[in-house]
């Protein structure tokens, strides 16, 4: 799918037609790049969605940042605008290595790196390759650790449910759309639609799946190796990176325990909770998120 082909209600809430990256595997990468190209902050923010969304997740922080600020958001391989191969490996390393050559295509002297759910282990594991280039971290609802994982993700790793949920159903979106907000008023006046759109047949919506059953529960899972790396790393690379932790206490997957380990692994990180905010905490409270990220990146200039 490409922008033009988003219905108009959705393109009046994400009016950016962005531009593609063809990566080393062939495959293109969307992302959209707004703002001031001569940020005077000199630190664009990279804003790295999770899943099942897409960079329209990020829509109204790219509204309220672009007018002085560089804003590129990214959609991942099996995401948004970006292709959705069938033949690609969908490891969180591949992600990652994804966005490095963004972030090298773009040539970005120094970036901000902005995250959320799965979002969290692929831009901080590129911000660890390119640690150097990192000027801030703003942390929303994500890991890069394991903890316990919700039954009605796990099942949806069963062989067979998630086929008939994920792929036919599209169950893992829709129940998205019911469970990460805690106000579903949001969804009103085309926004559920724009979450829709780019997953409107079964292939579209591989991604969600294999997003799924890359979460390394298993001993031998071949992702486990990446995400105790990531877990050494991240604290390592960024113990004096000034760091920002937004979080809503009303996520039914990433609880306010995960906060705790945040504050262990980044104890120099500021955090605010928004008490009434669940897991699309950005949905749910980005006027307030505005605020708070606006005043951290003018601080940290």
């Amino acid at each position: 799918m490409t922008w033009q082909q988003l219905p108009q209600s959705v393109r009046e809430h994400y009016p950016w037609a962005g531009a593609d990256l063809t990566l080393s595997s062939g495959h293109r990468l969307h992302y959209v790049d707004t703002g001031q190209p001569d940020d005077p902050s000199g630190s664009p923010l990279i804003m790295v969605h999770g899943n099942p969304t897409w960079s329209f997740y990020w829509r109204t922080l790219i509204r309220a940042f672009e007018p002085q600020r560089r804003c590129i958001a990214v959609d991942h391989l099996g995401a948004g605008l970006s292709d959705k191969p069938r033949d690609w490996s969908y490891r969180l390393q591949d992600h990652i290595d994804n966005l490095v050559q963004l972030v090298d295509h773009l040539d970005l002297p120094r970036f901000t790196m902005v995250v959320h759910d799965w979002g969290g282990p692929i831009g901080l594991g590129a911000a660890v390759a390119r640690s150097e280039r990192v000027e801030r971290l703003v942390i929303f609802n994500t890991s890069v650790f394991m903890e316990e994982v919700p039954l009605e993700i796990r099942a949806c790793r069963w062989p067979g449910v998630g086929e008939a949920v994920i792929g036919g159903l599209n169950g893992f979106l829709r129940v998205g759309l019911f469970r990460a907000l805690a106000d579903r008023k949001r969804l009103r006046n085309g926004v559920a639609q724009g979450y829709l759109a780019p997953y409107r047949r079964y292939r579209d919506r591989l991604g969600h799946l294999r997003f799924i059953r890359d979460i390394p529960i298993e001993e031998g899972h071949p992702t486990r190796a990446t995400v105790q790396r990531l877990t050494e790393e991240v604290p390592a690379a960024f113990a004096d990176t000034p760091t920002l932790i937004l979080w809503g206490d009303r996520d039914f997957v990433f609880k306010p325990r995960f906060v705790e380990r945040w504050r262990q692994l980044l104890p120099h990180a500021q955090v605010h909770h928004y008490a009434d905010a669940a897991h699309w905490v950005v949905e749910d409270a980005h006027e307030r998120i505005v605020q708070d990220m606006g005043a951290f990146l003018d601080e940290h200039h």
